[in-house]
């Protein structure tokens, strides 16, 4: 980091050294809300830095094979780096910056952060960039690699994608993460109805419409969601649309009684299931770690269905030992390793490699395997994961259903119909499909 970490209200500056921070192993959410609490830094220029972040992280291999030419060789501090990276982005991301002002004030951050001769230094690099022209992704002759450079998703990703759905839908997927997620909400239906809560929304200005997907869901622009009264009073949560649709395929009715949720943590899908309830039946939601379920106990609260809702630490693959009752439908919304989630948490994508993909597969099937366990007869259980490789959700169907002939699979249902018409069992969103998260939802029902 520069020698002159220093309180600022640039967000240019702020944004070099947030990523600088990022590369190191923090976390770029919790890393970029810490700047913004600590610096004094108009509304304005708080969309700006975190636009230059996560617009950075989101393109960092296409804005490396730009950079990469004009800086061999040359030894750099991270924050220097950081910072030709978004000014790249600025310049070919963002239409509303002039270059002259991109450059100047790039030129002016370095000299800030370093000195006179890192001044000079970005000064040499982006006229340079600018009288040669940056190199065409277009022209690189391997395949997977100029998908990888173009889209920023890295190679084995991308030959992973292509073997399992092909070029062609490989391709429009990864061109879909780059696309700026919409905002989606669901309404709270132990609270309000939904026209009740679109007009609240509207009376403070937000522009809002039905979402496509799931019967609860409202898309909604015009603000932060998170802000608004109808928020504030436990009306609505924040969530993807796709994130909605794993509860819905429970087919929750007034027989239902219990529920598990076998891996809760922060509570939406919870709450979710906690709304659908009749008077007197109860969801037990679970998660390993305490600090995770004293948010879970949070959110129902908020949501006003506390009352329904018993929150507790435990390792869902420690069910069949912990948990002494039978359950009428059991939600498993398994850790995974998030891929479908790429157009709103782009750092993933760097994080995460094949190994840890079969790992995670090997876990989803201990808690599935665990959480079945303790389904009624004839009950419901939805397997779900936010993620797109085959490892992680057809695989682990299979593996479970070879080793429970007790179980079977049936098509997933949702409220809407979505993809009625499909031929697979198994709901399979992709992030192209509908501009949501990618989603895998699989049911099953306990044979009597």
């Amino acid at each position: 980091m520069p020698k002159k970490t220093l309180r600022s209200n640039n967000p240019r500056l702020l944004a070099a050294v947030t990523l600088a921070k990022v590369k190191n192993g923090a976390y770029s959410n919790l890393q970029l809300n810490q700047i913004i609490k600590q610096n004094p830094l108009k509304d304005s220029d708080k969309g700006l830095l975190t636009s230059l972040v996560y617009g950075t992280i989101q393109y960092r291999l296409l804005l490396e094979y730009w950079l990469n030419p004009f800086v061999k060789g040359k030894k750099m501090e991270p924050w220097l780096k950081e910072l030709l990276l978004t000014a790249l982005y600025q310049w070919k991301k963002l239409d509303r910056i002039p270059k002259h002002a991109i450059f100047n004030e790039t030129i002016e951050v370095a000299k800030t952060l370093g000195n006179v001769g890192a001044g000079k230094f970005v000064t040499a690099i982006l006229h340079s960039m600018d009288r040669h022209g940056l190199p065409d992704p277009a022209k690189i002759k391997d395949e997977t690699k100029r998908l990888s450079i173009t889209y920023s998703v890295p190679e084995w990703l991308v030959a992973e994608i292509s073997k399992q759905l092909g070029d062609k839908k490989a391709e429009s997927i990864l061109q879909s993460l780059n696309h700026a997620p919409e905002q989606s909400a669901r309404v709270n239906t132990a609270k309000a109805d939904k026209a009740a809560v679109k007009e609240s929304l509207e009376t403070e200005g937000y522009t809002v419409k039905d979402g496509r997907l799931a019967a609860d869901a409202l898309i909604v622009s015009g603000g932060h969601v998170a802000s608004s009264k109808a928020y504030q009073d436990g009306l609505l949560t924040i969530q993807d649309e796709s994130a909605m649709l794993p509860v819905e395929a429970l087919h929750i009715d007034d027989s239902v009684q219990s529920v598990l949720d076998a891996a809760a943590a922060p509570g939406g899908k919870t709450t979710q299931i906690a709304q659908y309830l009749s008077d007197g039946a109860r969801v037990r939601a679970l998660d390993i770690h305490d600090h995770k379920v004293k948010l879970i106990a949070q959110n129902a609260a908020r949501m006003g269905v506390a009352d329904r809702v018993d929150a507790m630490a435990l390792d869902a693959r420690k069910v069949p030992d912990e948990l002494h009752q039978e359950f009428d439908r059991i939600l498993v919304d398994a850790p995974c390793s998030g891929l479908g989630l790429l157009r709103r948490k782009p750092e993933i994508r760097y994080d995460k490699t094949l190994a840890d993909v079969e790992h995670l597969a090997t876990l989803q099937l201990d808690i599935l395997e665990a959480a079945a366990s303790k389904l009624k007869k004839n009950g419901y259980l939805v397997y779900s994961t936010c993620t797109i490789l085959n490892q992680e959700n057809d695989g682990v169907v299979a593996a479970f259903l070879a080793k429970h002939p007790d179980f079977v699979q049936v098509k997933t249902e949702t409220k809407l119909n979505v993809q009625a018409d499909r031929e697979t069992l198994a709901l399979k969103l992709y992030p192209d499909d509908y501009q949501t998260d990618g989603f895998y939802i699989a049911t099953f029902q306990r044979k009597d």
